[in-house]
């Protein structure tokens, strides 16, 4: 799928990735990312935790943003997402990208068809990639620095845990 999006790039179109994970460590899909990019894909990751892969390098890596949000909630869900709106596929998975499950293990990503289901993890990773209270911004120069801008103040896991309870509770 990322060989798709790179053709796209190749031939001007809209090219995306978005992928949330807790781990990025595999050699192999952070030289994949890196070609993406250097193609002119545009790569979104939530990374949590161990991020082997620089954002942010000129001529390499300049189409990447990686952020890591550590907040009260230990999330473990994982987001594939590759291409844009409808043409979207859009995955949910078990797997971080880590060299010991790519080869190690049997890891489970399922395609997500439903329209409903699909725009649900839209909004849910599109605010992740939002939040300005929680999230750090992984940086050229391997520092990770506060998300600041002068949008309206986005908590991804209070607004999820918000939606969440209010949900459960006009289901009573």
């Amino acid at each position: 799928m990322i060989d798709e999006q790179i053709a796209l790039a190749e031939n001007s179109e809209d090219a995306y990735i978005g992928v949330k994970i807790n781990s990025l460590t595999d050699k192999k899909i952070i030289d994949e990312l890196i070609r993406a990019s250097k193609a002119g894909v545009k790569i979104e990751l939530a990374v949590r935790g161990i991020c082997c892969l620089i954002p942010g390098i000129a001529g390499e890596t300049e189409n990447i943003r990686v952020v890591s949000i550590v907040g009260r909630f230990l999330e473990h869900s994982r987001i594939y997402i590759f291409g844009k709106g409808d043409a979207a596929k859009v995955y949910i998975a078990s797997a971080d990208f880590m060299t010991r499950n790519t080869l190690r293990r049997v890891e489970v990503a399922a395609p997500i068809y439903d329209k409903q289901i699909r725009e649900q993890i839209f909004f849910m990773f599109n605010t992740i990639m939002s939040d300005n209270v929680q999230a750090r911004e992984l940086k050229s120069d391997g520092n990770y620095v506060r998300v600041e801008n002068d949008n309206e103040k986005v908590n991804c896991q209070e607004l999820f845990f918000d939606k969440a309870y209010e949900q459960a509770m006009n289901e009573k």
